[in-house]
């Protein structure tokens, strides 16, 4: 064989190489797009809640203004967030006192009793079941993406063609510790 074919063959090769890792990134790439997406419209459909509780809450319970003028600036913080890292930010206080707005309704038996906040509650409870959901796939998929695009020798080709590593959604530390709840209303005088 002449040398000009073997060149020609291994260039072939190396050619097909690169072409079969850049699709694969661009798969991944893709998997975290959707993944995204997914965690998304989870967020979406707790922030459609939200004045819907506040709203609710505000009826009964009116010495807890502060948590629900703070859980109205959250979401609105959180919708206009960034990147995914300042969402993920936002988000978790959101989350934190949205929990917080839940357990009220220990505190408040006319809270408890209303089946508007009951219907609410466990709308929520779903949305954030299902967020939990969207988060674990989201990261799942990052994570593999993330690995993909590290990997020796697939790295030279993401850094060559652009790809870069994906943030995680992750609580933040202080948001992993458990939520205290103040159910003593005449306190919030």
């Amino acid at each position: 064989m002449s040398t000009n074919l073997i060149l020609g063959l291994i260039l072939l090769a190396l050619a097909g190489y690169v072409i079969r890792v850049f699709n694969r990134l661009v798969r991944a790439r893709n998997q975290v797009h959707v993944a995204w997406s997914d965690v998304d419209v989870q967020l979406q459909r707790r922030h459609d809640l939200v004045p819907m509780l506040v709203e609710t809450v505000r009826g009964y319970a009116h010495h807890e203004s502060g948590l629900l003028e703070r859980i109205t600036e959250e979401r609105s913080h959180a919708r206009s967030a960034r990147d995914v890292a300042e969402r993920s930010e936002k988000e978790t206080a959101l989350g934190l006192d949205l929990d917080r707005l839940i357990a009220l309704r220990e505190a408040y038996p006319d809270l408890k009793a209303s089946d508007n906040f009951r219907q609410l509650s466990a709308q929520l409870v779903e949305v954030e079941d299902a967020l939990q959901h969207a988060r674990r796939f989201y990261n799942g998929s990052v994570r593999q993406y993330n690995t993909d695009i590290q990997r020796f020798p697939d790295f030279l080709i993401a850094r060559i063609t652009g790809f870069h590593d994906a943030d995680f959604f992750s609580a933040q530390t202080d948001a992993r510790a458990n939520v205290q709840v103040d159910l003593d209303p005449e306190q919030g005088r």
